[in-house]
């Protein structure tokens, strides 16, 4: 993407009504909308967050499945959500936000129990050893979700990388978190749940024409 995409499109982010942008001192000085994300949205609706949500394609997706839920799509990189915000404009999709924040900052913008659920939709698998404090289901990060997340919140992770799939199969069984479904290839699973299999991300999609299989977690931590 040229820079005069990325700014135009930061520029046209500033304008949108879902789009919430603020500075790391807003956030660790009091963020505004921490236990306040119900008034946001003027309704009580449970919330449900998709981590690292790229082009929002997931955040979208569920939106429309499920209007009587709230979702918010989290990810530092404004010019990629941009077309999920814009999308939500353009298709008047209330249901919708967009946050623009480091995932590390998650529990500083999201009060004790105010989420519903999480979706960590193909993250960078951060392979190599020392990059295991960025991978996003390392068990510092999966305390910060328990810590926002209510008492029967779930997470869901879909992935291409087996390596993410079994290292967090691992993390779940050593922290016995609560294992709620696994699969290792989801589409040739006829039980695979709704969510899981009826949207489809850009580079999924990819994954798929090249034969890669997609596998899925659900899980509720426990700590």
């Amino acid at each position: 993407m040229g820079s005069k995409n990325k700014l135009r499109r930061f520029r046209e982010n500033e304008t949108f009504l879902n789009v919430i942008q603020p500075s790391r001192d807003e956030i660790t000085e009091g963020f505004a909308f921490k236990g306040q994300w119900h008034s946001f949205f003027k309704n009580n609706n449970p919330i449900t967050l998709e981590l690292g949500c790229g082009k929002g394609e997931y955040t979208i997706a569920l939106a429309k499945q499920h209007p009587n839920r709230n979702f918010i799509g989290v990810d530092i990189k404004g010019a990629r959500f941009w077309r999920g915000a814009k999308t939500a404009v353009t298709e008047a999709i209330t249901n919708v936000a967009f946050l623009r924040i480091q995932i590390e900052l998650i529990d500083q913008c999201f009060e004790k129990d105010e989420v519903n659920e999480l979706w960590i939709t193909f993250p960078d698998p951060q392979i190599k050893y020392k990059r295991t404090k960025h991978r996003l289901t390392n068990p510092e990060f999966l305390k910060k979700y328990s810590h926002i997340l209510e008492p029967s919140g779930v997470i869901n992770l879909k992935t291409d990388s087996e390596f993410l799939f079994g290292y967090t199969l691992g993390i779940i069984e050593s922290g016995n978190h609560e294992l709620l479904y696994a699969h290792h290839d989801i589409y040739k699973n006829t039980e695979a749940p709704t969510d899981a299999i009826n949207t489809q991300t850009f580079y999924e999609k990819q994954f798929l024409e090249l034969k890669k299989a997609i596998t899925y977690l659900k899980f509720k931590p426990k700590f």
